[in-house]
């Protein structure tokens, strides 16, 4: 007679690729002795390949040992830091308020945002939320630069901005620019009066937060070339670079930057803070020269007036020494700034 024998059916293998502590565990203790990364699969009831990831991926890059602990800690670590899609909650929403009323742009939300670890959507779902509320009758729109206009989408951005010829990426911006210890690295920016007439250049030495203002009668590339180099020429023996956005009003900056003898920079588009301390400057200057001013009412006295007041004025990162003060320390050190807190 034959005899049929009941096997018991085999455990199906979880497609699953992520691991327990238990099963780390039981992985570094069935390594320790030797055995295969298919048998240790089995026993654990996963494909070889997620042992084979683990391993390769958790392991101590060091000596290649495997450790359960330090694989739990390296895998934490890649959660915590792996971008999570997040709704426009209310929570997120009015945060978004919040900062549009302060008049951020989306872009400087998102970076800032970002920058505290708070949760954010794209800038592109808060422009969405903008027309939205605008269509219902609201007026968050008229906190944008472009008031009532409808914004071009972010993938034709160089349709708006147009192409500057040689420009060259912050990227390759030296490292040493970022620490702000010395000083000669600038940024650079337009603050642009009512009607889009006139305005003022600012330009701001990173290091010392010293400032340096020039009245500009169009953003004409002609026009911004001429002022920045006058109002910057004084600091040409210690200058090294300078910074500003993509506008098509700093197109001449290869004669600035051979007349300036200097390394010229752009900041990624929509990465304004990538210039925070010429944003927060032109912040500063606002006080004294509100949206909506009527710039070809101001004179260059007025401006001079303001930029000595802002150089002036004590600054908490300098342990309340003034942008004066601390560049005429660094001068007789240098160029070093020695005052960072």
């Amino acid at each position: 007679m034959v005899k049929f024998v009941l096997l018991a059916p085999r455990p199906k293998i979880e497609s699953m690729s992520h691991l327990t502590v238990e099963q780390r565990y039981t992985i570094e203790t069935l390594r320790t002795k030797g055995f295969k990364q298919t048998y240790i699969a089995e026993i654990i009831n996963k494909d070889k390949s997620v042992i084979c990831r683990e391993l390769k991926r958790n392991c101590d890059q060091r000596n290649q040992v495997y450790k359960s602990t330090l694989a739990e800690q390296k895998c934490q670590k890649r959660h915590k830091e792996k971008r999570k899609n997040s709704c426009f909650t209310a929570e997120i929403e009015t945060s978004v308020i919040s900062l549009l009323k302060e008049d951020y742009s989306p872009e400087q939300i998102v970076g800032y945002l970002k920058r505290k670890a708070e949760p954010y959507v794209s800038i592109e779902r808060i422009y969405q939320h903008i027309w939205s509320d605008k269509k219902k009758g609201g007026l968050l729109y008229k906190h944008l630069r472009s008031q009532g206009k409808k914004y071009t989408s972010r993938s034709l951005i160089k349709d708006k901005r147009g192409q500057i010829i040689g420009r060259v990426d912050i990227d390759k911006r030296p490292k040493v620019v970022d620490e702000r210890i010395r000083t000669g690295d600038f940024e650079a920016d337009l603050i642009i009066g009512k009607g889009h007439k006139q305005g003022i250049l600012t330009a701001n030495d990173r290091a010392t937060g010293l400032l340096r203002m020039g009245k500009v009668n169009s953003k004409e590339a002609t026009e911004i070339q001429t002022v920045i180099t006058k109002v910057l020429t004084e600091f040409k023996t210690n200058m090294h670079t300078i910074t500003t956005d993509n506008g098509k009003e700093f197109a001449n900056h290869k004669i600035i930057a051979e007349t300036l003898e200097i390394d010229y920079f752009f900041a990624k588009p929509y990465h304004s803070w990538e210039r925070g301390s010429n944003e927060n400057l032109n912040g500063l200057v606002r006080q004294y020269f509100p949206k909506g001013s009527d710039f070809t009412k101001i004179t260059n006295e007025q401006i001079k007036i303001v930029e000595d007041k802002l150089n002036n004025r004590p600054r908490k990162r300098f342990g309340f020494l003034s942008p004066n003060q601390v560049y005429s320390h660094a001068l007789t050190n240098n160029g070093k700034v020695a005052f960072i807190t």
